[in-house]
Formats: structure tokens, sequence, C-alpha cells
């Protein structure tokens, strides 16, 4: 019978099946029928910067005193905090997988200290989800990818936990970023971060969020962008994301290099017992294809693995779809 186990920031999981951070992960109950279903590790809701710097304004307009406004900002910063704290502390004890925190963050500012608070409450590792939307023509792409290393560098002084940076594709060069951060100790990257995105609605002439979940499809970029770092910066761990919806997905992850793979979408939209559907899957082809273990054949098809690794590129586009009419 295939093994599942995996290694993943140094963590042991009996799966590479990752459920990833949303509101499925917000409830400890839901967290233990994931264990249950086979899951290896969890990665906790967000405690998001944004909402607590929203929570901030939205009290802060009814005081009209510097220091009241202070006690407001203190009060609901820690009151966020330690309701995040207590969930870790609940999770830990809850189950035997791996509990990974997670913070959203738009800057390096009060992270750092939140950071030390995970750790102590026993977090197995932090999933630090950064991003800048590049809107400042002013800006170079020097400046915005300097938030990451400068969050990455005060992070590692502090804690001694594995970190993970949960990235987007939109870097100039992805590569030169990635291994940056592993020089910075970061020793994982989730590839990649899914975005919220706008739609139009023509009838009302409004913007208005587009679908909240992947769609099969969506894995094409994960996938080449998994096998390609897999291949060029070999030593950090990666956790792919986006667009894996079922075992055959999680199994080409794997094939690009993944170390883990991470679900939310096909679990919203399938139920807890997906999970236990595709460890199934890659079970069966495992058994199939004969490879006792997830590293006989994790990064097979990785860039550097191929007999013609141009086909990751896009060069190859004249040639495979010139035909077409």
């Amino acid at each position: 019978m295939a093994n599942l186990t995996t290694s993943y920031l140094g963590l042991n999981l009996k799966s590479p099946l990752v459920v990833s951070s949303s509101n499925l992960t917000a409830s400890v109950e839901r967290i233990k029928n994931f264990e249950e279903m086979g899951a290896g590790a969890v990665v906790l809701k967000s405690l998001f910067e944004e909402q607590i710097q929203h929570e901030i304004g939205n009290l802060a307009q009814y005081s009209d005193y510097t220091e009241a406004a202070d006690y407001l900002k203190h009060y609901v910063t820690a009151n966020n905090v330690n309701t995040y704290i207590e969930l870790i502390r609940k999770a830990k004890s809850a189950v035997g997988i791996p509990v990974i925190a997670s913070i959203n963050c738009m800057s390096a500012s009060q992270w750092v200290t939140f950071a030390s608070q995970i750790q102590e409450a026993g977090a197995d590792a932090l999933e630090v989800n950064v991003f800048m939307l590049p809107v400042d023509p002013h800006k170079t792409s020097a400046e915005y990818e300097s938030i990451y290393t400068s969050l990455a560098e005060k992070l590692t002084r502090i804690i001694s936990i594995p970190i993970a940076f949960k990235v987007g594709p939109h870097f100039t060069n992805p590569f030169a970023v990635i291994e940056k951060l592993w020089y910075l100790k970061i020793r994982g990257v989730v590839l990649f971060n899914r975005f919220f995105e706008p739609d139009f609605d023509i009838n009302t002439l409004k913007v208005i969020p587009a679908s909240i979940f992947s769609h099969p499809d969506d894995i094409r970029n994960s996938l080449r962008w998994v096998g390609m770092t897999n291949h060029l910066v070999p030593k950090i761990d990666i956790s792919a994301s986006t667009g894996v919806h079922d075992g055959e997905a999680m199994i080409k992850m794997i094939l690009a290099g993944a170390s883990s793979v991470q679900v939310c979408s096909a679990i919203y939209m399938n139920g807890a017992k997906h999970i236990a559907s595709m460890l199934s899957k890659l079970s069966e082809w495992m058994d199939t294809m004969g490879f006792a273990s997830i590293n006989d054949f994790k990064g097979k098809l990785n860039y550097g693995q191929i007999h013609d690794p141009a086909l990751y590129e896009r060069s190859q586009f004249m040639k495979y779809y010139s035909s077409f009419e």
C-alpha cells in the first residue's frame, strides 16, 4: 500500500493534502473532521491586518480624544489577536496534525509582535500572506519586493518556528524573490495566492466581486511555476495552491515538485469527505504506477527533469498551436 507521508517546512505530514486558510479552518470541530478525513495539516483562517485596521477606523470615528482613540486601537488589536491565539491553542489540543497559523498583512508593522504570540500559543509553523498591489507608477518593482524581504528579516529574527510566504505570480522575477526569501530563512512558499478579483455588472454599472472559488483550470498557472521553482530554487519547500480540485490535480502538483498541496474551494463545494476521495485517488495511482512513497515521484516532471524544458516556456506556443484553425 502506498505511503502518503511527506515533509513540509520540516513538519511530518501523514498526507500531502493541506486544508488551506479560510472560514473552513476557523472551527475546531471542522478541523477535527479534516484530520479524520486524512488531511496532513491545516492552515488556520488568517488574522487580517486589514480587518483590524478597519475595525479601529470604525470605532475611532466616535472618539474625539487622542487617548481614547489610542485605547480603542489597542483594545481592538488585542481582542482580535487574543481570539486568534485561543483558536491556535484549542486546535492544537484537539488534533494531532500540524496546525499552521496564518497572518494576512499589508505591511511589516505590528506583525512581528503578533508572530511571537502565535509561536508561544503552539503553532507548528506560520504562513505569511502579504500582497502589495503595485498601484504607484513611481515605485519600482524592487521597492515593492523589499516589503517581502523586510518582513522576512524581521520575522526570522524573533521566531524559530518555520515560516512560509504565500505569494502571487506577479513579480518581475519570481525565482529571484523566492531565492532571496530562502536566504532570509523562509523555508517554504505557497504558489499561489488567490486574490480578490473584480467583475462588472453591466446592468447596474457597478464593480462587483468575481467568484471567490477557484476553477480546475486555474491549476495551469500554478503548475508551471511550481515545476520551474522546484528546479531553480530546489531547497525551498513548495505548497501548491489554486485550482486543486481533485486527486489528479494533486498528483500533477507533486510531479511538478510540490511538497504539499493546499485545497479549499473543492472542500467548500464537495464537503470534507472530498479529502478522503482525493487521497484515495492518489493512493490508487501510486499503486498502479509502482510508486511506494511521495518522494518516489515528487518533482519527476519538474523543469529540470523533463527531456525538453522548453515545454514549460511560451516559446512552444507556435509549435503546438499554429496548426489549429
